[in-house]
């Protein structure tokens, strides 16, 4: 394994054990202030949309405020439909290196999370692929853009960004 893969799925890695452990301030700085952070919406059977700013995304924050935004309605208990907070688990797996140019660092993967729904004492189970864009930031790796595909995108409950 190269050293800039390695060292790009460490990341990953770090950034799921963030989501799972409700570290969110932690999660939040793995992001570059000028990330994207895109979740498609699916046209047909086998194609999502390639354009959140002219399609319907799922989920969709043109930089870390938006993620900043969405972490402190969280926290305010103002996001009634997270409340209470799911236990999850991210799996991550099948991390390549899909090219180096620039500067910047793209991956792909496949994912898994599971997460347990206290409140109604229910077990979902989400899964897709994510491409990540990351960069170097005073000698640091961030994420400078995050593409989730969710592929089972019929789903009993509400969405957000830590059941991704």
């Amino acid at each position: 394994m190269s050293d800039a893969l390695a060292a790009g799925a460490e990341l990953l890695f770090r950034e799921a054990q963030c989501l799972d452990e409700q570290r969110w301030d932690d999660w939040l700085a793995l992001y570059a202030e000028d990330c994207e952070y895109w979740v498609p919406a699916w046209k047909g059977e086998h194609e999502p949309t390639a354009d959140p700013k002219q399609e319907i995304s799922l989920i969709y924050y043109s930089s870390r405020a938006g993620l900043e935004d969405r972490v402190w309605r969280i926290r305010s208990g103002r996001s009634i439909a997270s409340q209470p907070l799911p236990r999850t688990q991210h799996m991550i797996g099948n991390v390549v290196l899909a090219g180096e140019a620039g500067g910047a660092l793209r991956l792909r993967s496949n994912w898994t999370v599971h997460q347990f729904k206290t409140k109604r004492r229910e077990v979902e189970v989400l899964f897709g692929r994510y491409e990540h864009e990351l960069v170097r930031a005073h000698g640091v790796l961030r994420i400078r853009r995050k593409k989730i595909l969710l592929l089972n995108d019929y789903m009993p409950g509400m969405l957000d960004f830590y059941s991704l």
